[in-house]
């Protein structure tokens, strides 16, 4: 804190000269301060500026970095599940083009041959439903043949734990709500067919003349029950998908939100007003100039003491 100092006249130390300077080095470290801040739109340039507020500011960047994470991850869990909900609905219609082929083959008005081209016919879908279970996959895994479990991080708490949401596709799963608790899709190779037992949609391919198994009539009110039953589970675990997806869309607005949230406590920590910072560089400015002019009229202080000593 510089002081006004009388005495004057003594020239050897000339100390309003040096208060003059003084305030003129503080006065242009200000405005260096200044025009940095205004360079780089931070206030806080280095942990020196502001002990707290780089601290604060710090974790708030790596805890947005988490986010940003988390987001990606949501990401990858809505595609999954997205391409799971779009081969379920691929499936629902198979299925539904078959139990439709059953039903026309329970009409009185169907002959044999009718029946048997009916249920090859079906049996055609059969295979289709394998090769769409066969061709759902992600990321090197096969979504929809019974074994898919995947846990994808969507946040984590204050203490750094993983919060995780799991997407199980596992023949157990009892979320399905399916009776028999063994939902399968692999059309021709589950005995269990979608969680119905003893469907097997193999069966339609021994349709034949003389053996018309499970498009004989009398057997044909237990196929189409099974067959509904089985769309019908499909349509479960398709809901069971979309909750999943009703959730990884409020996280994913959550993420977005906390994201901006997080954005501008930064801001309002590490960023510089510019309007103030402005303001303050043309005072020091001014103050500048000021200090340029003491310091230059007290170095001519000492002249007038000279002409006491002069001859």
């Amino acid at each position: 804190m510089p002081f006004a100092v009388g005495g004057n006249a003594r020239i050897r130390t000339n100390i309003p000269a040096e208060n003059a300077y003084n305030t003129l080095d503080v006065t242009n470290k200000n405005i260096s301060l200044r025009q940095l801040r205004l360079s780089t739109g931070k206030r806080i340039n280095n942990a020196g500026d502001d002990v707290a507020g780089y601290i604060t500011s710090r974790a708030l960047q790596a805890r947005n970095g988490s986010l940003k994470s988390a987001l990606y991850a949501v990401g990858d869990a809505q595609n999954v599940s997205n391409i799971i909900m779009d081969s379920l609905d691929n499936i629902n219609n198979l299925l539904t083009n078959i139990k439709d082929a059953t039903a026309q083959a329970a009409t009185g008005a169907m002959g044999t041959d009718e029946r048997v081209a009916l249920a090859k016919a079906a049996y055609r879908m059969a295979q289709q439903i394998q090769t769409v279970v066969d061709s759902t996959v992600f990321g090197g895994s096969q979504l929809l043949t019974g074994r898919f479990y995947a846990e994808f991080v969507i946040g984590t708490s204050a203490t750094h734990s993983l919060l995780t949401l799991a997407l199980d596709l596992t023949t157990g799963n009892t979320d399905f709500n399916i009776p028999s608790n063994n939902f399968n899709v692999n059309s021709l190779s589950a005995g269990v067919f979608a969680g119905v037992t003893n469907l097997d949609l193999n069966q339609l391919n021994n349709v034949n003349a003389n053996d018309l198994g499970i498009f004989a009539p009398s057997v044909m009110s237990l196929t189409l029950a099974s067959l509904a039953n089985a769309i019908n589970n499909v349509n479960k675990v398709a809901s069971y998908v979309g909750g999943i997806v009703n959730r990884l869309g409020s996280q994913e607005e959550l993420l977005k939100n906390q994201m901006v949230n997080y954005n501008a406590a930064i801001s309002r920590i590490e960023d510089s007003d510019v309007a103030k910072e402005q303001l303050e560089l043309v005072k020091a400015q001014f103050l500048q100039q000021a200090s340029l002019i003491s310091l230059a009229q007290a170095n001519a202080n000492p002249q007038a003491f000279l002409q006491l000593i002069r001859q």
